[in-house]
């Protein structure tokens, strides 16, 4: 709960999610509709905030007004990011987190924690077979796009702009100070939709689900690859020059929950996925506090992978591998 009066607490805020080269108070004014004098006198707390102002500020900052007020100690504030099922918008929701990546480079992003029970999608954005399954998965099974109600497979189905801002995801990712903690039930719900859409029918062809298996498997190379190295970096690119931001965790304790933890210097947001492809966040320094404590509790029980501990780390991707051949030998 703050220890300082509400108002002075808010412009605290304020401050701590702007960038150093923005000014405060001229975005301040320009929200409020008021002349830099006049916000000025509200960072100074001379003049009072108004309720309206209060609200405006803390939805354009996404504060929790209760928790500033002190109104319950219980409440959380999140801000939701959904795929709008009447649009049916992939590519506005992948340029939504293009600018939560944007958001965290231009803040100092300290490190991004990811406690997964799948692939991440910043792993399988740049090879094509798994990228395009898992964009016409979600397009006709999540999404319900009407477009994709009878259509079959096919490889073509992932339009160039979506895969090249894919891509571009991946490398905003990469430039990113992560832990990513994982265990070996990782690989599962792939392979479970994999196999659901070749009974389904939907893919038509063993070889295109031994195209989509295989780009699994390179995918998981990759990941060893930079695990290894302890850095992010494309499959073309070389590791030599990269710089060390990559913790990868063997978690043997609990199943994961794609559930995300940002460390900036000032503050911390978490993220938490729902429905399979959206997600809600949070500032509230309650909240992220405490899945900071998990977060650190459950490393200290997981077995570091990434440039250390080789043997662990190659038979933690032997498990994961070995699921994806078994599915491939029965094919043919």
């Amino acid at each position: 709960m703050p220890a300082l009066p509400a108002q002075q607490y808010i412009f605290k805020s304020i401050k701590e999610r702007l960038p150093e080269t923005t000014s405060m108070v001229d975005v301040v004014a320009s929200l409020l509709y008021v002349s830099t004098d006049s916000a000025y006198r509200r960072i100074r707390c001379e003049t009072p905030l108004t309720l309206d102002e209060s609200k405006i500020l803390c939805e354009h900052f996404k504060l929790s007004l209760d928790q500033l007020l002190q109104l319950s100690e219980n409440s959380v504030l999140f801000q939701s990011e959904r795929i709008d099922a009447s649009e049916h918008d992939f590519e506005k929701y992948l340029k939504d987190i293009s600018k939560q990546f944007d958001y965290l480079q231009h803040n100092n992003c300290e490190s991004m924690i990811y406690l997964t029970k799948d692939i991440p999608l910043f792993h399988t954005f740049c090879f094509r077979p798994l990228f395009a399954f898992r964009y016409f998965f979600w397009m006709k099974s999540i999404l319900q796009h009407p477009e994709f109600k009878d259509k079959k497979f096919s490889f073509d189905c992932l339009p160039q702009h979506i895969e090249e801002l894919g891509c571009a995801i991946t490398q905003q990712y990469n430039h990113v100070p992560s832990v990513e903690i994982w265990n070996t039930e990782c690989v599962n719900s792939t392979i479970f939709q994999i196999n659901l859409y070749k009974e389904a029918g939907y893919i038509t062809t063993h070889e295109e689900v031994a195209c989509i298996y295989d780009a699994v498997i390179m995918a998981l190379d990759h990941l060893c690859v930079q695990a290894e190295a302890g850095a992010k970096f494309l499959p073309a690119e070389n590791s030599n020059n990269k710089r060390k931001n990559f913790d990868l965790f063997h978690n043997r304790i609990v199943l994961g929950d794609n559930s995300i933890l940002v460390k900036m210097p000032n503050v911390k947001i978490s993220f938490i996925n729902y429905d399979v492809l959206n997600y809600i966040y949070t500032t509230d320094e309650r909240f992220c506090n405490d899945i900071d404590t998990t977060f650190k509790n459950l490393i200290r029980r997981s077995t570091l992978i990434s440039t250390e501990n080789e043997k662990q780390r190659y038979s933690f991707f032997h498990i994961l591998q070995e699921k994806i051949y078994q599915r491939k030998k029965l094919l043919f």
